[in-house]
């Protein structure tokens, strides 16, 4: 996936669900309970993660093909220009809406640098180190690090970034992570062209990221006032930590970040509960739990192993999830602004596995590191290209296992899923979604469903498409793709699930065995008062001596509708015959004789739909006209 994939919004939309203060009247604090004392002092000192370049042993033992790779890298990036950020570009965004253009010129820049620093690492003759140098200083005079989509935390909001009121943002962290990487790998390098060089990372790291960061308070993703914040604080803080540990001169101020960044951190586990269910899905967790991890890993290496809550049953929960939420191959269960096709990465599921002690994580991680290629070689963001670099050989050799979960209940997020049996893709896959219209990147889909079989998707979660202004506006739910008309759910003369955490699942019940897996709700919570829904029972059950789903819904109005309809969305052409559909050769669908089936051919012209579902999608209607006020319908799902 690509770096804007990741994007979250500039604010919360909402509270994530079942937050645990809001159930237990408590706060964790995790990690400063964890760590008091005044043990975080042993992060405070010299940070020696790995070998600097002039450390030539390191660098010489990775494997051949990674450092011929990275040498290949940066040869290529030395035939390039850099790309220049106009403010026209920047201002796309105020004006049109547009975010890719200037995000999409931002990102070479930093890919650039990156690969040029990582060359002159794996080869160590001094030829990319102007170009380096180049990098950095082109870096250092940006106005902003960050994107001009964040800039609304700034007080001028212009569609411009205000130099006088330095904010961060995830990019301007990330920058300052990159930054801090390249001057502890290269600053002798870096000092024999001009000693300004190395001084300029450190005074602009210090101005843009470090002051702010300490002086301030009222960044949402900080997490001290408001709701529990969302993936946008442990991606910043892991950057964070990163130029504290390697940037930051003085032991006072950098004892004073690292405290800090405990504080925000325990502000993000707060929000969890027990389960360690992630409600941004599982693209997401790639940004927050996985990013819990870069700052988990920082703290233990830079204590010595002091600092360590790898033991604590919350974190192995958050780990987890990506397991628990994956269905088969590069598909994942995918509620929320979540593409339903991703590619993890392996490398750290590894390595969060490995210090949890899980096999189940650890040996998925290894899986996913090789799914595609048994020649893969690590990408990503610099800080974590490094560790998995260093990791490379024994990734290489550790055992794989794809994570085949037979049963997941997570009801802190209110999400079931079932597979015929442990260890298996074959047959029919369900997850289904109780929850709250108040997620963090919240669809509203109390309800919705998914079907796959034999590996395939059969009933979808459409996913989300390309960020522009609208989607983190107050005009997020006329897209399509956020509305509950689009997802696997009722509508009632046209009325359609509300946003909002008040609209939520009530009676939710997951009963799970070796004969069936079912999820119970009533969700006429989710709904305005004008759906005139007294209740909505649906009842989600994998039958696995017959490999199919039922999907029972009883409703009782508050007074007569002159049409209900229940949608279906699927990536497969559609073929009916005696009140059966057939979604090619995956899955039939038996209506209830008393719903008439209509099929919308839905073209996506959206780059990242089609890159999951291809040129096309269908939608099928499954309608009653003048239902009775009071009903029962169900529609049988089976593998074809």
């Amino acid at each position: 996936m690509t770096r804007r994939d990741f994007l979250a919004a500039s604010a919360p939309l909402g509270a994530a669900q079942a937050r645990v203060e809001a159930q237990t009247g408590r706060k964790r604090d995790l990690l400063a309970s964890l760590w008091s004392g005044g043990n975080l002092a042993a992060a405070n000192r010299t940070f020696h993660a790995f070998p600097a370049a002039g450390e030539r042993a390191g660098w010489e033992g990775l494997p051949a093909d990674a450092r011929a790779a990275l040498i290949a890298a940066g040869e290529r990036q030395l035939q390039t220009t850099w790309d220049v950020l106009p403010a026209s570009s920047a201002l796309e965004f105020a004006r049109n809406g547009n975010r890719s253009h200037y995000e999409g010129m931002r990102d070479r820049r930093r890919r650039k640098l990156q690969d040029l620093v990582l060359a002159e690492c794996a080869e160590f003759k001094g030829r990319f180190v102007d170009e380096i140098v180049n990098g950095i200083w082109l870096t250092c005079e940006e106005t902003f690090w960050g994107v001009p989509a964040h800039l609304g935390a700034q007080q001028a909001r212009v569609g411009l970034p205000d130099v006088t009121e330095p904010i961060v943002d995830l990019f301007a962290a990330e920058t300052a992570a990159l930054l801090a990487w390249t001057l502890y790998l290269l600053e002798p390098q870096l000092r024999q062209v001009s000693r300004l060089v190395p001084d300029r990372i450190r005074f602009e790291t210090a101005r843009r990221i470090l002051t702010p960061c300490l002086e301030r308070d009222d960044f949402g993703w900080m997490g001290f006032h408001g709701p529990p914040p969302n993936n946008w604080n442990p991606w910043i803080c892991s950057n964070w930590l990163t130029a504290a540990l390697l940037v930051e001169p003085d032991q006072k101020r950098r004892a004073s970040a690292i405290e800090k960044i405990v504080q925000c951190l325990d502000h993000f586990l707060n929000g969890y509960a027990d389960d360690g269910g992630c409600d941004e899905g599982p693209s997401y967790w790639g940004r927050a739990g996985a990013s819990l991890f870069d700052c988990l890993e920082l703290l233990r290496e830079a204590s010595r192993g002091a600092l360590d809550a790898f033991n604590q049953p919350l974190i192995h929960q958050i780990g987890l999830y990506i397991c628990r939420a994956h269905i088969a191959g590069e598909w994942y269960t995918n509620f929320s602004d979540a593409p339903a096709r991703v590619q993890v990465d392996g490398d750290l599921i590894y390595r969060f596995g490995r210090g949890l002690r899980d096999d189940t994580m650890a040996r998925h991680g290894a899986w996913a590191a090789f799914a595609q290629s048994e020649t893969a070689l690590p990408r990503g963001s610099i800080g974590r290209e490094l560790p998995a670099l260093f990791n490379l050989a024994e990734l290489r050799k550790a055992l794989r296992a794809e994570a085949l979960l037979r049963d997941v209940w997570l009801p802190g997020i209110g999400v079931m899923t079932a597979r015929l049996r442990e260890g298996s893709a074959q047959g029919i896959y369900v997850a289904a979604e109780a929850g709250n219209n108040g997620k963090s990147h919240n669809h509203n889909d109390v309800g919705n469903f998914i079907v796959y079989a034999d590996r395939a998707p059969a009933i979808i979660d459409v996913g989300v498409e390309t960020y522009t202004a609208k989607t983190f506006s107050s005009r997020r739910y006329e897209i399509w793709t956020m509305q509950s008309a689009f997802h696997n759910c009722p509508t009632i003369d046209g009325v359609m699930q509300s946003p909002g955490r008040p609209y939520a699942a009530s009676a939710v019940n997951c009963h799970q065995d070796d004969e069936a897996a079912e999820l119970r709700m009533d969700i006429p919570g989710a709904y305005p008062k004008n759906a005139n829904l007294e209740s909505w029972k649906r009842v989600v059950r994998l039958d696995r001596a017959r490999n199919q789903v039922q999907v029972t819904d009883e409703f009782s109005l508050n007074q007569p509708a002159k049409e209900i309809t229940l949608t279906l969305m699927t990536p497969c052409r559609v073929s009916q015959q005696a009140g059966t559909l057939q979604l090619e050769d995956r899955a039939r669908v038996a209506c209830d004789p008393a719903l008439s089936a209509a099929v919308e051919e839905i073209k996506l012209d959206d780059p990242r739909l089609r890159g999951v579902w291809g040129e096309r999608i269908y939608r099928i209607l499954l309608r009653a006209a003048n239902p009775p006020r009071q009903g029962k319908w169900s529609m049988r799902i089976t593998q074809a």
